[in-house]
């Protein structure tokens, strides 16, 4: 099994701090993206969607709803929570972002954001937990590509009424675990080379 990383020193408890923090921002962020931000915004209770890929139905690009690059962010972030702080650290932290999910997001998506959330943070939580052993990235990945179908499906459903952005909102959030997943690379590779030292 892989062991969690010592919080002795100033710096790795500084990073654990920030990864939590990031994390429970993250969401609030993003739904203040859906209502505010984004190369189109439908009034007045539609969200504000953001180009995902070039190519769409109709020769137009896919559209998602701007909160997926937090969302996807967010799922990497909570794995990096619970590998330097822990199981309850994360399942705590998931709770606080649920929560301060339904506190500042706008009505129509305060049971759809916290909701699809909690629900998603939990199915990353039981697919990163035992796959950590095997090699972060793998487990980095694999948990958020659950995640991020999870929370895509139900937040659509409950918030819109309609699965109609579920390719955008899918292709935004792995873009964005994409992109993580070289930060999270480095981060094992200077882990190895610590515990050798």
């Amino acid at each position: 099994m892989t062991p969690t990383p010592s919080l002795s020193s100033p710096r790795q408890k500084a990073e654990a701090l920030v990864y939590l923090l990031a994390f429970i921002a993250c969401i609030p962020a993003a739904n203040w993206m859906i209502g505010n931000l984004g190369t189109v915004c439908a009034p007045p209770h539609g969200p504000c969607l953001v180009p995902v890929w070039p190519w769409g139905p109709k020769g137009m690009p896919l559209m998602a709803p701007s909160g997926v690059l937090l969302i996807g962010l967010a799922l990497v972030l909570r794995d990096m929570v619970q590998r330097r702080l822990g199981r309850a650290a994360a399942l705590t932290a998931i709770v606080a972002g649920a929560l301060l999910s339904g506190a500042v997001a706008p009505p129509p998506l305060v049971y759809a954001s916290a909701a699809a959330f909690l629900l998603s943070e939990l199915a990353d939580f039981a697919v990163y937990t035992p796959l950590q052993s095997r090699g972060l990235v793998l487990a980095v990945l694999a948990s958020s590509l659950v995640g991020l179908v999870a929370d895509s499906i139900l937040f659509l459903w409950l918030a819109f009424g309609s699965l109609d952005f579920l390719a955008g909102q899918i292709l935004g959030k792995l873009w964005m675990v994409l992109a993580a997943l070289p930060f999270i690379h480095w981060i094992r590779k200077r882990e190895l080379s610590r515990s050798a030292a």
